[in-house]
């Protein structure tokens, strides 16, 4: 209607523009458009539907609407599209029988209800069934029907509330969560009856969800307890590509992370199903040597992957079912290989009159109905009679069709599992609405005590009663805590064939989350039937675990899972210097403390060695060295002393000689100072009294050179240089040179002095205790200056090496400037690249060699004439005029 009235709309306007001027006809062409819209917008005054909900399903009216989602069919075939048209809906296949019988247990619970004098009375309950196909995008359609209507007439979503109250569904995670996250706007409440995704518990995310089948988080702890109880360490583990499938395997990781139990690989089922990948998948199980499989997926994702697993030739697996596919008797009746899958199932229950209301639906009574003859096409491959639906590939029925007891995916009403959460979550919808209805004013739990308005109840009010309903039915207490979730408890089902040739599901044990850890779990092992009808349940699959497993690794290693490798094979590596571990097959191994180490099996951390150059053998022998040297200059001295009125000694100054062998005794000394643990007072000691000690020498040892050049150089006319030079003169010398050290050190020791400090960088086995020297500058000032006196000392004297005479002192003391420099410029790379202790040691030896080279040098000579050759103590001698 509304195409056909704005083409008279918009004649009419250009009539009467034109009228009044001609030459606006490019205006017209720009306003068009908008006028257009304009009066799209007030035609516009209900809501339409975008297309069409061909989704076949249930409905019945009442005072109170539930809507029901389930699973009718399995898998969803996409159709091909041209970009050119719009794209046609998924098609649904593969008719599920256990989802219909789900859906006709929410009908009979809702009928049951509406029947009760005591539940509801004065009001009934109606519903709206559709199926999800088992996707979440179809779960989503169906939702949306749900709470829209299939025809446009019903759009109260546009102009008011939504009259429906709650959902029962869904059975998939994935879908649930789509479907909860829908219905999260408009605050209506869902129950789940086969959703246990652990996720679904997050109340932020999921306000409005409960659910009457217990969560992941126990599933996952039984299926390991179930693991460790028979011995199975070696497994794999498969899922379908779903939110189920993930939260499973991260909570089975978690469970098993501590334990003997390895995981051989772990593969996904497509979530498009493809032959490719999955022929992928079972190429990984042919050539695994893990027997055990662990399998989370719904039926519907699992039963394309079992038809390509049926035409692979790979035996010996034992199954371990999750609660999703471990009652599914479409895929116990389809793969004779699935015999002795075991599994945990939810609690079985009671659902009254559930047989006999099953088998009173059939194409006879629900004609019209596409779910019934689909029903009837899968389990008698038959075509009803309907000219809407008959399939040609089927012959017809003959009309005289009957349910039999070998249809169990239809028929198994005598313990149903799924059926019965569906049955608990509508009666737990009732006696919430109930109990809202018997509702005191003042007393209700509202605002100001006030109650919910019966003729407009809204979904969220409906809520508040359903967190704190709690009733009995079949004996089993209902009810919900804070996350939704109810009682979890689960029973262990095995597949075993009878002699007959049918399936059954037999209990043999169950887990209660309720009990005491690890009670948990109770086996009737001798009621189990295995894979290939074996009776132990080692020989359920192959002993061929991980060859390449280890023994556990000991103390003092870790294990080192293998690139490439599962996650058990490992191999046991050596804890790195300095890290320990004090457990058997531990992970990781723990850093010890800054001022501990590892021991030499790596089990325990022990105190640091602590090292400096203490007087140890190292340290007595350079003490010795050090107090010889000393000795060997007093030695000297006294020689001196005694002989000094004799020439040679006369002749080399004797009170520059007695202060050079006193302040080269102090440099043997000195050396002292460096042994043992450094401390405040040592450090500040040992640099400054060394670099004052060698001063002080090498000063008397330039004053020397001095003298001796102005001697010689004195014996020419006219110069008189010696008076300049006199004993004063060398005393200011010495005194002068000596000062600069005496500041250097002094403002080193106001600014940076140097201190004690723990070195472990340098070798993190140990603590080095060494003497930090505060300031590298003034430690360099303190060596250059000394080397500067050398230098000059070493030029000066090699300009007086040829002076005449027997006793030519410029020699030795150019010699011993040569020695000394060799030594000290050694000893720069040697101090620098020593480690620890060995630092203080080099420093030492340059000390005393310098010490020894100078004592030598300078004294040897003169000491043989004094005590080997006294009669060359002559002055003729020593002046070359002897004949």
């Amino acid at each position: 209607m509304m195409q056909k009235r704005l083409p008279n709309k918009i004649g009419a306007f250009h009539c009467g523009v034109c009228l009044i001027m001609e030459g606006m006809d490019m205006i017209l062409l720009l306003l068009a458009p908008l006028l257009l819209q304009r009066i799209a917008m007030s035609t516009a005054s209900t809501c339409l539907l975008q297309g069409g909900f061909e989704l076949p399903g249930f409905m019945s009216e009442g005072n109170f609407t539930i809507g029901g989602i389930f699973p009718l069919h399995y898998r969803v075939e996409l159709p091909q599209t041209d970009f050119k048209t719009p794209p046609v809906s998924a098609h649904c296949r593969g008719f599920d029988p256990r989802a219909f019988r789900w859906a006709l247990t929410m009908r009979l619970a809702v009928e049951e209800i509406n029947r009760s004098k005591d539940l509801l009375p004065n009001h009934t309950l109606g519903y709206k069934i559709l199926d999800s196909c088992a996707t979440p995008v179809t779960a989503q359609r169906a939702v949306l029907a749900v709470l829209n209507g299939e025809d446009s007439r019903e759009n109260t979503m546009c102009s008011a509330s939504s009259p429906l109250l709650a959902v029962i569904g869904e059975s998939g995670s994935s879908q649930s969560i789509v479907v909860s996250r829908t219905l999260q706007p408009f605050r209506i409440p869902m129950i789940s009856y086969f959703s246990t995704c652990a996720c679904l518990s997050d109340r932020t995310q999921f306000p409005t969800f409960f659910r009457v089948v217990p969560s992941d988080d126990y599933q996952v702890k039984a299926v390991a307890q179930l693991l460790k109880h028979f011995g199975w360490t070696w497994i794999g583990v498969v899922t379908e590509d779903h939110d189920y499938g993930r939260f499973a395997l991260q909570g089975l990781k978690k469970e098993i992370e501590n334990t003997d139990i390895c995981l051989a690989y772990h593969e996904m089922i497509p979530k498009d199903y493809s032959t490719e990948k999955v022929l992928k998948i079972l190429e990984v199980m042919r050539m695994s040597t893990a027997r055990v499989v662990v399998v989370f997926s719904g039926e519907g994702e699992f039963y394309p992957f079992l038809k390509e697993f049926s035409k692979q030739n790979i035996t010996g697996i034992q199954w371990i079912a999750s609660e999703a596919w471990v009652s599914a008797s479409v895929l116990a009746e389809t793969y004779p290989f699935l015999d002795g899958t075991i599994g945990f199932a939810v609690r079985k229950g009671y659902v009254p009159n559930l047989r006999d209301y099953v088998t009173t639906v059939n194409p006879w009574n629900y004609p019209s109905n596409v779910l019934v003859q689909e029903l009837w096409e899968t389990l008698y491959a038959c075509s009803p009679p309907s000219a809407a639906t008959t399939n040609t590939q089927l012959s017809p029925c003959t009309g005289h069709e009957t349910v039999q007891e070998q249809h169990s995916a239809y028929m198994n009403t005598t313990s149903p599992r799924v059926a019965y959460n569906v049955y608990k979550g509508v009666y737990a919808i009732a006696h919430s609405l109930h109990n809202l209805i018997q509702c005191t004013p003042g007393h209700g739990p509202f605002l100001n005590g006030s109650c919910a308005d019966v003729s407009t109840i809204q979904p969220w009010q409906l809520q508040h009663y359903l967190q704190d309903v709690s009733f009995f039915i079949s004996g089993e207490k209902v009810n919900f805590d804070m996350k939704g979730d109810s009682i979890p408890s689960y029973d262990l089902i095995n597949w075993q064939r009878d002699t007959y040739g049918q399936i059954q599901f037999v209990t043999v044990g169950l887990y209660d989350g309720a009990k005491v850890a690890g009670k948990e779990l109770v086996i009737d092992k001798d009621t189990i039937k295995w894979t290939g009808q074996r009776k132990e349940a080692r020989c359920t699959f192959l002993e061929l675990k991980c060859h390449l497993l280890n023994d556990s690794c000991p103390p003092g290693s870790r294990k080192a899972v293998r690139a490439g490798e599962p996650i058990c094979c490992f191999d046991c590596v050596p804890c790195d210097s300095g890290k320990i571990s004090n457990e058997t097959d531990s992970i990781d191994c723990m850093a010890c403390p800054e001022d501990f180490w590892s021991n030499t099996d790596g089990t325990h951390c022990v105190p640091k060695v602590v090292e400096f150059l203490s007087h140890d053998a190292m340290g007595v022998t350079l003490t010795v060295i050090a107090i010889v040297g000393a000795c060997l200059t007093v030695s000297v001295l006294a020689v001196f002393l005694y002989h000094r009125s004799t020439p040679i000694v006369r002749v080399n100054n004797s009170e520059l000689s007695f202060f050079i062998l006193l302040s080269l005794t102090l440099c043997f000394l000195c050396a002292l100072v460096f042994i043992g643990e450094p401390t405040s007072w040592s450090c500040m000691l040992r640099h400054t009294a060394f670099s004052i000690t060698f001063s002080l020498c090498i000063s008397c040892i330039l004053g020397k050179t001095l003298v001796v050049l102005a001697a010689f150089t004195a014996t020419r006319p006219g110069n008189n240089i010696m008076k300049w030079l006199g004993p004063r003169q060398q005393r200011v010398i010495i005194f002068s040179c000596t000062l600069v050290q005496v500041v250097i050190c002094a403002a080193w020791l106001i600014s940076a002095p140097p201190f004690p400090s723990r070195n472990t960088q340098y070798q993190r086995s140990k603590i080095i205790l060494e003497c930090s020297v505060g300031s590298d500058l003034a430690f360099w000032c303190v060596l250059g200056y000394i080397g500067l006196l050398a230098c000059l000392c070493f030029v000066l004297a090699f300009l007086a090496r040829k002076l005449p005479g027997n006793f030519n002192e410029a020699k030795y003391i150019t010699f011993s400037m040569l020695i000394f420099c060799a030594v000290w410029l050694a000893f720069i790379p040697a101090y620098v690249s020593s480690p620890g202790k060995f630092t203080v040691a080099v420093e030492i030896f340059a000390i005393l060699a310098s010490s020894f080279g100078l004592l030598l040098c300078l004294f040897a000579p003169k000491c043989y004439i004094i005590l080997i050759r006294p009669e060359k103590n002559t002055k003729n001698h020593l002046m070359g005029k002897e004949k």
